[in-house]
């Protein structure tokens, strides 16, 4: 077995066009770089109201609650 490559696999192989890899290399996204910028969040402790999801993990209102297992909430939309 050999591994020349054939006519037919460089003629089934995609070509490269050049100007779109310069064009691509050239865009930038918008906020692309953010890595000099600071970010300041105020962080709330937990309410009475709102518990975190034993599955999802995400902060929801109480009446949000599915399921009660041992003192591990699940939400409405992790029951299952």
């Amino acid at each position: 077995m050999t591994s020349a490559v054939t006519a037919t696999d460089r003629a089934l192989q995609p070509a490269i066009d050049d100007e779109e890899i310069a064009a691509a290399d050239a865009f930038d996204l918008p906020g692309a770089d953010l890595s000099g910028e600071e970010v300041a969040v105020q962080i709330l402790p937990a309410q009475a109201d709102e518990f975190t999801c034993a599955s999802c993990f995400l902060v929801r209102h109480r009446s949000q609650i599915a399921l009660e297992n041992d003192g591990v909430l699940h939400c409405v939309d992790c029951r299952g």
